[in-house]
């Protein structure tokens, strides 16, 4: 588990391209490492996209955003397309490296425990030692805490603006505004009047009601 002012673990992961990203390197920056379950899963997606949206206030205050999973490149390079999403993904795959920053274990899943990824981010410093532990987080609106942070840190300002022009927060507004469609369209077709057909010659059936209104 990373400890607050102790060096961060030392890793060297390849990204969606296949190049290797090895923390030795990013000395002098700020690094933001955030670790996720799958890609292109409902959460995974908005922190993904709120993160691609904080982009310029985390690099105007020096920090290079890094997200990781299990994923191979495959599924970072068509996650990254069908998002737009501008954060370098890196590849875990025997998940050694979230072993080492406790985002792998015991957590709790529909009310029972389980093991995998434990949603959770690293700030790490210029010096590469960890100046603070998310140990476990909410997807929607932690990339506006963790630059906050930073910037507390650095003695400055986020800026930008809050969720509701983030690509992160219009999709999950859409996704309600599609089920809240689906659900009028669905009450609509219910309560439409079911129209006698006349009867055809010979047979007997109820007729329309011809009476003066």
């Amino acid at each position: 588990m990373p400890a607050i002012g102790r060096p961060a673990p030392p890793f060297s992961l390849p990204d969606h391209d296949g190049k290797a990203v090895d923390l030795a390197g990013l000395r002098g920056q700020w690094v933001v490492l955030y670790f996720y379950p799958k890609d292109d899963t409902p959460g995974c997606t908005v922190e993904a996209c709120e993160f691609t949206d904080r982009l310029p206030d985390f690099r105007r205050l020096g920090a290079t955003v890094l997200g990781c999973s299990a994923d191979g490149a495959a599924a970072h390079t068509k996650f990254r397309a069908k998002h737009r999403l501008g954060i370098t993904l890196l590849t875990d795959a025997d998940r050694k490296v979230m072993l080492a920053y406790g985002a792998f274990g015991k957590k709790k899943m529909y009310g029972r425990e389980v093991e995998g990824v434990i949603r959770s981010t690293v700030l790490i410093d210029p010096d590469g030692k960890v100046a603070h532990h998310w140990a476990t987080v909410r997807a929607a609106g932690h990339a506006e805490q963790v630059a906050r942070r930073l910037a507390e840190l650095r003695g400055g300002a986020a800026g930008g603006e809050s969720a509701p022009k983030a690509r992160g927060e219009v999709a999950k507004k859409a996704a309600k505004k599609a089920a809240k469609k689906a659900g009028k369209k669905a009450g609509k077709k219910a309560g439409k009047k079911v129209v006698a057909k006349p009867a055809k010659k010979g047979g007997v059936a109820a007729r329309r009601d011809r009476s003066p209104r």
